[in-house]
């Protein structure tokens, strides 16, 4: 009878530690729970395009038909051992090899073009920037053939918390999302809190919070969030499994380590027990 009770009681025992450690059910951890193979959800978010901001750093070629205009117009191609040159930064590599050298954006919204002088680029999207500085080298009668390019060299959105690789990521494109970037820090952990991800955005002189719940497309899609800006930045919470387990020592009352040392203390007690 004492043997009969004892069996039971390690049966109850085990099945309340398989509970007890998975810890994380398939309503947790799925993404898009709300939307099903063929339904059509409406992107609502507004598509933010980038505008540059002071310290920015962006890269501008002029191409034309004449090299000598294109090499008056072109900021040089330097060896990456070099580095910076005051306001000017070396960060993107061309396919010879060498830095394309770029203009930082100043305090005031400007940048220091050759010949054209101080341009006011903030709050411009780079299709603008390009545009603005075509027609003046054209206005000018600088030049009659421009292509103007105009890429991004240091915008980046920084992922903190329960992801596979956090850090900081760069944006080289216009319409960048927060499953864009959440796929580059690759992807949240099995810890990760889906149902409320963080993104602070600062805005002049107010720093906004916004939350997107990755298991709801429909909020993935209509959430002010869902298109990042330069300077973003995306934390995933840690569930609350993990919280507890995130204490000073990792082994009090709350925490799961703890629980297993008890049930495997007991059961230990109980076969001894059983083999009197």
């Amino acid at each position: 009878m004492i043997h009969h009770f004892m069996k039971c009681t390690i049966s109850l025992l085990v099945m309340w530690l398989m509970l007890l450690t998975s810890c994380n059910s398939s309503k947790e951890v799925l993404y898009f729970q709300d939307l099903k193979s063929g339904n059509s959800v409406a992107v609502t978010a507004e598509a933010i395009a980038l505008k540059i901001q002071p310290e920015d750093k962006i890269s501008i070629i002029v191409n034309s038909r004449d090299p000598q205009l294109m090499a008056l117009f072109n900021l040089p191609r330097v060896n990456k051992q070099m580095g910076t040159m005051g306001s000017v930064s070396s960060t993107t590599l061309s396919s010879t090899g060498q830095d394309v050298l770029g203009y930082t954006v100043d305090k005031n919204g400007e940048i220091d073009f050759p010949v054209l002088g101080k341009i006011y680029v903030a709050g411009k999207t780079r299709e603008e920037i390009a545009e603005y500085i075509k027609s003046e080298l054209m206005r000018e009668n600088l030049v009659k053939d421009p292509v103007v390019t105009v890429e991004y060299l240091n915008l980046c959105v920084s992922v903190l918390g329960e992801v596979n690789n956090p850090g900081r990521y760069g944006l080289d494109r216009d319409k960048n999302t927060i499953l864009d970037v959440l796929s580059m820090a690759g992807d949240l952990t099995i810890n990760g809190k889906r149902t409320n991800v963080i993104v602070l955005r600062q805005e002049g002189d107010t720093q906004r919070v916004y939350g997107i719940d990755l298991t709801s497309g429909h909020d993935i899609y209509s959430s002010p969030a869902y298109y990042l800006k330069q300077n973003d930045v995306v934390y995933v919470e840690p569930n609350e499994m993990k919280a507890r387990q995130s204490t000073v020592n990792g082994n009090t009352v709350r925490s799961t380590s703890f629980w297993i040392s008890l049930t495997s203390l007991a059961m230990s007690v109980a076969l001894f027990i059983m083999n009197l």
